[in-house]
């Protein structure tokens, strides 16, 4: 079977399932995985032959594609701000919109010698602390998870990239004491409800961790709340709090935070024009 005939087949396998242009990005994907030709060796390469493991292994993929399975948990990696990092179904995959969040981060802190302390709460995979610990290596940088399978991921994540990141097990929303003051506390806990599940991909509902994404209707903000209530006494001076959010909820957060006496509240959409981000650089001490 040559490249243009697997492309061919790829397309008849999932045609059904998956619009053309998601089907096209999975040959280009597989590709890359298994035979590492870029997009560019693909195109000029269209005649060349697979070898008969590869072969196997691609239909493989196929075939749980078929089922819906997303194709990062079927490869076991991915990409997060032009980093490869592993995943599996013990985390969320990583999404654009975080790294929207991280660049944030990025643009607000520039100079990369500056020696910050960070706190990245609910891990996952570890993409946005290993990231930023990545962008600015002068920094000590620390990550809590809930799941200790979570943790596994994220140190391999970590060790793979050749990053330090302490890594801590715990409940937040039943942590009362963090470990020190920080210059920025950055947080993508759950914030999905249980009613905006019909809103969801079925690929997601089916695979993906319902620990890191749902929480209930009554309290859609129970993680923010916390966060935002230990960061209050966990940020140092001029510390900065981002947050990815629920982009249904952007006023509910913001009067959250006021209410907690942050100021600078700051409101940012995503590419896709959602409300999505929040960052409030300092508040005022509780009296």
């Amino acid at each position: 079977m040559t490249f243009a005939e697997l492309k061919a087949h790829i397309h008849n396998c999932l045609q059904p399932l998956y619009p053309k242009s998601e089907i096209n990005s999975f040959y280009f994907i597989l590709l890359e995985h298994y035979v590492n030709y870029t997009t560019a060796d693909v195109l000029a390469n269209a005649d060349t032959l697979l070898t008969d493991d590869i072969k196997q292994s691609i239909q493989q993929a196929i075939t749980e594609l078929q089922t819906a399975k997303p194709i990062q948990y079927i490869l076991g990696e991915t990409e997060f701000f032009s980093n490869r990092f592993f995943v599996d179904e013990n985390v969320l995959i990583p999404r654009p919109e975080t790294e929207e969040l991280v660049d944030w981060v990025l643009q607000t802190y520039p100079d990369k010698n500056y020696p910050l302390h960070i706190l990245d709460i609910g891990t996952g995979s570890g993409c946005i602390p290993i990231s930023l610990a990545k962008a600015l290596p002068k920094s000590v940088v620390t990550a809590i998870d809930v799941s200790p399978k979570a943790i596994t991921v994220a140190q391999r994540n970590a060790d793979r990239n050749g990053v330090k990141i302490q890594f801590l097990q715990c409940d937040i929303l039943q942590t009362k004491t963090l470990p020190q003051k920080y210059d920025v506390i950055i947080s993508n806990p759950p914030y999905v409800r249980e009613l905006e599940k019909t809103e969801m991909h079925s690929n997601v509902l089916s695979y993906e961790p319902h620990l890191a994404l749902f929480v209930p209707n009554e309290r859609p903000l129970l993680f923010y709340e916390q966060i935002a209530s230990l960061a209050q006494r966990y940020l140092k001076p001029e510390g900065s709090l981002f947050f990815e959010i629920n982009q249904y909820l952007a006023a509910e957060m913001q009067a959250m935070l006021t209410q907690k006496n942050f100021a600078e509240i700051i409101l940012r959409q995503d590419l896709s024009g959602n409300d999505r981000m929040l960052c409030a650089h300092t508040f005022t001490k509780v009296k």
